[in-house]
């Protein structure tokens, strides 16, 4: 093989990687816009929110009563995941890889997304039980399916999970354990700020809807993953732009 052609597959292979970087990343940031749909339908049903939302649920109705900074939940997410990005650099000190810094960008799109689907779903009417459990029953299907695309994508986690993991390797504590304790802190921390602010249990944001979606979200992405195979060879598949760098490097001059 001469010089020049081994240049030109080195040029392709280089080209090709960011192809694939931007493909897979591109499917993440549409798993995060269907993890936070499945979020605002849980936010929605009133009968409890998501683990990950309780916290920011409860400061976006403190900030409407002029108590906190009146951000959206979508910002107070982002906040959540800024402090929980700074958790696992504490607990893992000089074992925190810069890498995951990324988990910063991954929070904000996931802020910004829930936001953007809470104005989507603003006009849902779930005033009645049924309607609600069937929000709530939706929005969980609907957070785990997400979720199962999300852990297939094979980036950098999300903070929610990058905390549990850090917890993980610096106790040897299983990671499911780890993940456990975690998510019921940020639920008793939920329900503190409750009556901190409000003087009672806000049970539309830490509700039975919320024991129901920790329970079932895991199960449900287990099921799922098992039987989204075909997402693997979507997420291989690089839409056209692989074969138009081939194409253009054969009429590249040779020397």
């Amino acid at each position: 093989m001469k010089k020049t052609d081994s240049v030109i597959l080195n040029s392709i292979s280089g080209k090709d990687k960011v192809i694939s970087f931007v493909w897979q990343h591109l499917w993440l940031l549409i798993s995060l816009f269907i993890m936070t749909f499945g979020v605002a339908l849980s936010v929605r049903s009133a009968l409890g929110s998501s683990v990950i939302s309780t916290i920011p649920f409860v400061m976006s109705l403190a900030g409407t009563d002029g108590m906190v900074p009146a951000l959206t939940i979508g910002e107070y997410t982002y906040i959540m995941n800024f402090l929980l990005v700074g958790g696992q650099m504490l607990v893992l000190r000089r074992r925190f890889e810069p890498v995951q810094l990324f988990q910063l960008l991954i929070g904000f799109f996931f802020g910004f997304l829930l936001d953007v689907n809470m104005a989507l779903t603003e006009a849902l009417d779930c005033t009645s039980l049924p309607a609600r459990t069937l929000a709530q029953l939706a929005g969980c299907t609907v957070l785990a399916f997400g979720i199962a695309i999300e852990v297939r994508c094979g980036s950098v986690t999300m903070p929610g999970e990058g905390f549990p993991v850090a917890l993980s390797r610096v106790t040897s504590m299983p990671f499911a354990k780890a993940k456990i304790i975690v998510d019921i802190s940020l639920v008793c921390i939920a329900i503190i700020l409750g009556f901190v602010f409000f003087g009672r249990w806000l049970w539309q944001v830490v509700g039975p809807g919320t024991l129901f979606a920790m329970v079932y979200v895991g199960v449900a992405v287990k099921f799922i993953s098992a039987r989204i195979w075909w997402f693997d060879r979507l997420l291989s598949y690089h839409p056209g732009f692989r074969r138009y760098l081939y194409g253009l490097a054969r009429f590249r001059p040779r020397h």
